[in-house]
């Protein structure tokens, strides 16, 4: 039991000292929305490899990341602000985008037209089918 506390400690370790690389990169506001003056956390893009890397998460608020991790609380009206991020030079932030974009064309043909315009590599597009957002 042990040992799985310590690994999960010395992963999120390992993810969190990925702060100063992703508030370089994200310019201190949220990769997602936008926001900015909020506190930020790092979010790992599904799915999750073995060995944890910055190019694979990106720098969210906490509103974000809460619909991220409880369905209830999911607007889709809050994802719009993905109009631009799926054009983003940062791979995480455009897979992410497109992930949640999928869910949310499940019934807003917004997200489904925005989707259709975007190009993925076959790479980013197999992520994007694992993912299981």
């Amino acid at each position: 039991m042990a040992r799985g506390y310590d690994n999960y400690k010395n992963r999120a370790d390992l993810i969190s000292s990925f702060g100063r690389e992703l508030t370089r990169r994200s310019g201190s506001s949220c990769e997602l929305c936008g926001a900015s003056g909020v506190s930020l956390s790092v979010f790992e893009v599904p799915p999750v490899k073995v060995e944890p890397e910055s190019s694979d998460c990106v720098f969210i608020c906490g509103e974000c990341r809460e619909q991220l991790e409880n369905p209830k609380k999911f607007r889709n009206s809050h994802w719009r602000c993905l109009t631009d991020r799926v054009w983003s030079e940062t791979g995480s932030v455009k897979i992410l985008s497109v992930m949640i974009l999928k869910k949310v064309s499940l019934t807003e043909s917004w997200a489904s037209d925005i989707i259709e315009n975007v190009y993925l590599s076959d790479e980013e597009n197999e992520q994007v089918e694992r993912s299981g957002i």
